[in-house]
């Protein structure tokens, strides 16, 4: 079976949301899909393509909704799409925002690729998922679909902005439901076709939206550009690696023998398989602590002391000086350096 790479904290949020929203029991369902609720604190961790997928499809059978997907649309907010959601909302337009999907999706998570296509006054998004269990596809498009129009009417402040055309591989899930999705999308939807599409006329993508600002949107693509970077280097193993060291320290503890439990195998096997693709488990966990370091600093209000602990520095000190050899500053500095920016 090929890999479904890994999505965004971000994305399975929504399905969270939504879940909540029809009364779901959310612990059960986090237990059954062998998720770690304590993930959801986190910003910018991630899970297992194979473990969002397992989740919707519990979802799915749980809510037993043919029209989930489309549903789980109303759902959408700017933190969904991670970094691109907020560098979307920096673009001059909609057709700017558009243009920032196919290169920045990979941040949101491998569930699919969109295409972009120009034919006359017309551009075509056409999204092809990349999940494989035929009770998740049908939801998963839908609610690409659903959630890419509710956020383009959110952006540019037009409740009424709509596609001309969305093109469905599903089959139809009855006359009465299919009600339910020109009613959300204001224009015709085509069922049983060879691609999964969105068509907007070109006039569309020229609607100004609220919050442009250029320099803003510079430095947030930067920024996505080296979390991409980071993705594209890490190979399976370190991802993993990475994500059970970040759940360990949402409880400030930080044990390889845990790490290796927890991908299955022993702590010298784990070793050994670092040490086979050229890093180790120190300097994994030196990143991981980094990057949450950063987060805690600039996004919340925590006492340094207390970021140490929860990073699993037994002393004060100990993160003071790891931190300023990495990036110049002490933590207190770059707490203060927020309001710079």
């Amino acid at each position: 079976m090929r890999s479904l790479g890994t999505a965004s904290v971000a994305a399975l949020r929504q399905y969270v949301r939504a879940a909540e929203s029809a009364g779901v029991d959310i612990t059960r369902l986090f237990d059954k899909a062998s998720l770690n609720p304590a993930i959801l604190d986190t910003d910018d961790g991630r899970i297992d393509g194979e473990q969002l997928q397992h989740f919707i499809h519990l979802l799915v059978e749980q809510t037993r909704n043919p029209v989930l997907g489309l549903e789980t649309g109303d759902f959408v907010q700017p933190g969904t799409y991670s970094v691109l959601g907020y560098i979307t909302m920096s673009c001059a337009t909609l057709g700017e925002a558009v243009a920032r999907i196919a290169p920045f999706e990979k941040l949101v998570g491998d569930m699919g690729t969109t295409r972009l296509a120009v034919n006359g006054d017309e551009i075509t998004l056409a999204w092809n998922c990349n999940y494989d269990d035929p009770m998740v596809q049908p939801h998963l498009v839908d609610n690409v679909f659903s959630s890419w129009v509710n956020y383009a009417r959110w952006l540019s402040g037009n409740d009424t902005a709509s596609p001309s055309l969305v093109r469905l591989k599903r089959q139809s899930p009855g006359e009465k439901l299919e009600r339910a999705y020109q009613s959300r999308w204001h224009c015709p939807v085509q069922f049983g076709a060879d691609e999964n599409s969105i068509t907007l006329k070109k006039e569309l993508l020229d609607t100004r939206l609220r919050q442009p600002d250029p320099l803003l949107r510079k430095t947030l693509e930067a920024h996505a550009l080296t979390q991409l970077a980071s993705l594209d280097t890490d190979s399976d193993l370190t991802s993993k690696v990475k994500y059970s060291i970040q759940q360990q320290l949402v409880h400030g503890i930080t044990r390889q023998d845990m790490v290796a439990d927890d991908l299955g195998m022993t702590s010298r096997t784990l070793q050994r398989k670092l040490s086979q693709e050229g890093v180790s488990y120190q300097k994994l966990l030196d990143e991981v602590r980094l990057k949450m370091a950063e987060d805690y600093l600039l996004n919340s209000e925590l006492p340094i002391p207390e970021i140490a602990l929860r990073l699993g520095y037994i002393e004060t000190t100990s993160f003071h000086r790891k931190f300023k050899a990495v990036k110049g500053k002490t933590p207190g500095e770059f707490r203060a350096s927020r309001g710079q920016a």
